[in-house]
């Protein structure tokens, strides 16, 4: 038997039908789906220290479980001494079932380990389906042992679905379980 993550069950047997019923959708494949998650993190201090970002891509490839990879600047900015194509950030994209066991670990243990949590702010989203929200350090996860972290930094959870407005990715993503702030709308 081939393992599904439950997340991609959920979706399959629960969400679905859910999201079809509240947006009265004709078809199943008008139901918005998750199509990838986006983490980036930024690390300008790597500009003085290459370290940082050995460090950064093994903290991500450690929670996400797929190799990061560093992202280059575009252009040069003499005033914060950064050249052309030099590595500022580390990156990783998700799709499939690494994607739903990410959202998993990152809804039932990370997010729950943030400090004063009080929801998730819903002001993320970009007018087309898709949201950002940015996490305040890389300890949460419990991949990081924190014993081993030099520098705290935070990163940013892209959230890309096929969803056309915001209120249906909004409407997705509550069903997949994310604690937003206000639940009331």
């Amino acid at each position: 038997m081939e393992y599904t993550p439950r997340l991609k069950s959920k979706y399959k047997d629960e969400i679905v039908p859910a999201l079809k019923k509240q947006f009265s959708y004709k078809s199943v494949m008008q139901v918005p789906k998750l199509k990838k998650i986006s983490v980036n993190q930024g690390l300008g201090a790597a500009i003085t220290d290459k370290k940082l970002i050995d460090t950064g891509i093994e903290e991500m490839t450690l929670i996400t479980g797929q190799r990061a990879v560093p992202t280059k600047s575009k252009k040069d900015i003499s005033n914060f001494k950064l050249r052309k194509g030099m590595p500022i950030g580390v990156r990783v994209t998700l799709h499939g079932d690494r994607m739903y066991e990410f959202l998993e670990r990152l809804i039932a243990t990370a997010i729950p380990r943030v400090r004063d949590f009080r929801g998730i702010n819903d002001k993320g989203f970009d007018g087309r389906g898709n949201y950002t929200f940015g996490v305040p350090e890389q300890i949460i996860f419990p991949e990081i042992n924190i014993d081993k972290v030099n520098n705290i930094n935070g990163m940013d959870i892209t959230f890309v679905t096929s969803a056309k407005t915001d209120k249906e990715c909004m409407a997705l993503l509550k069903e997949f379980g994310l604690p937003f702030k206000n639940q009331n709308k």
